[in-house]
């Protein structure tokens, strides 16, 4: 199975207050950043069986827009396993619903994903490895421990995407 863990894309400036805070929703460069890592999970064919977020709504948004730009035609899955308080426990569990999947696109937050991510690859608890928003990590899980494909961050993709949209030709003029 391959596991696909994205951060939540830019939701703005976090609130003080956790209520509103759970209810911020992503701002314009947030949505940005989606479409971009749509298109590049779309080049690369990645094979995604089911997406699942994090009740909160930024998670939410991102996770029905990649779906939509993904041409996924399923319900975006809720999971508390994905939430700001779930445990690795809680993630395990998730993650072994899904085993019959090829691929599973994960929505969360920081620093759960960061943790998660962390002590997949590295068997223990201690790790974390950082995510930009809207970044997204690719997970070979039949290895033990996990074994991390690639990570990529929006900026990262959009400076890819630049680079190979530009001609190789030089330009030269013909009188």
């Amino acid at each position: 199975m391959i596991l696909f863990l994205m951060r939540h894309a830019d939701a703005g400036t976090p609130r003080g207050n956790p209520i509103l805070d759970g209810k911020r929703s992503l701002i314009k460069e947030g949505k940005q950043q989606c479409m971009l890592m749509a298109r590049l999970l779309s080049a690369v064919k990645a094979p995604v069986d089911v997406i699942v977020s994090s009740p909160l709504k930024r998670a939410m948004q991102t996770a029905q827009l990649m779906g939509n730009e993904l041409g996924y035609d399923e319900e975006v899955e809720v999971s508390q396993a994905l939430g700001l308080n779930a445990s690795y426990t809680d993630f395990q569990r998730l993650v072994e619903k899904y085993a019959d999947r090829e691929g599973i696109l994960a929505v969360g937050h920081n620093p759960n994903l960061f943790q998660f991510l962390g002590r997949m690859v590295s068997g223990n608890g201690g790790s974390s490895i950082r995510m930009r928003k809207g970044a997204i990590a690719r997970v070979d899980l039949e290895r033990h421990p996990a074994q991390l494909q690639w990570l990529i961050d929006p900026r990262a993709a959009r400076a890819i995407y630049a680079s190979v949209t530009k001609s190789s030709r030089p330009k030269t003029s013909r009188k």
